[in-house]
């Protein structure tokens, strides 16, 4: 089923501008939904989110962008550097593996309590984007894992990208920003949605249903730690 899905889009893809466009979007949607380690991003930015308290709907939503933003940023180093060296695009080795699978055992620890851990945004002056910058600090660490896994799923997609680079540059751009947006658009979403479910449930970060979400948080996130392991 699976495979047919991207089958189909491999085939968009070689379909009008405007078709091509929208599976892009669509390939980046999946890439985070039907892949293990990129849905790992999913129960990060919502504990992260959990840990900032109460915040604004806007203020959650900049988070998750910017935690997505560092992600990209990642990738698109790692695969620039890789590609050049000769190496499997975005392949960072096995001990690249291994410090993310650190700091998400760290981060999932934290999550459920074990390991005390300042991720919440403070008010105070010259604080206020704290929780900014560890977002985007956490993104661009999280973008190192997600390199070998995140050129797998574009493959077919950056097979067309180099192939039409030097005859229509701006489609071949165009491509690549869709599936940006497509990728960046589900982790912002569930950053944001958090916050809103938070809003709606008036919950606090010592309210039973918070403090239940962190922790299925934490276990997931070490979960992918393990993953991320036994990959490497």
């Amino acid at each position: 089923m699976i495979l047919e899905i991207f089958n189909r889009l491999t085939f968009a893809l070689n379909s009008t501008p405007e078709i091509a466009i929208i599976s892009a979007f669509i390939w980046g949607v999946l890439s985070i939904i039907l892949s293990p380690c990129h849905l790992a991003s999913i129960p990060l930015i919502i504990g992260f989110i959990d840990e900032q308290g109460r915040i604004s709907t806007k203020r959650a939503f900049f988070i998750s962008l910017l935690f997505a933003f560092g992600i990209l940023i990642t990738i698109g180093i790692i695969g620039i550097i890789t590609g050049l060296l000769g190496r499997i695009m975005g392949d960072v080795g096995k001990y690249g593996n291994y410090f993310v699978s650190v700091i998400f055992f760290i981060v999932g620890l934290h999550l459920l309590g074990v390991i005390p851990l300042d991720f919440k945004s403070a008010t105070a002056s010259g604080y206020k984007n704290k929780g900014l910058i560890a977002a985007f600090i956490l993104g661009l660490i999280f973008g190192v894992a997600l390199g070998p896994c995140t050129f797998a799923y574009m493959a077919p997609m950056i097979g067309i990208v180099f192939t039409t680079a030097s005859t229509n540059l701006f489609f071949s751009v165009s491509l690549i920003f869709a599936y940006s947006v497509g990728h960046c658009s589900v982790i912002i979403f569930a950053g944001t949605f958090t916050e809103i479910i938070q809003h709606y449930l008036n919950w606090n970060e010592k309210s039973k249903s918070a403090v239940i979400l962190k922790k299925i948080c934490g276990v997931l996130i070490i979960f992918a730690g393990i993953y991320l392991l036994i990959g490497g």
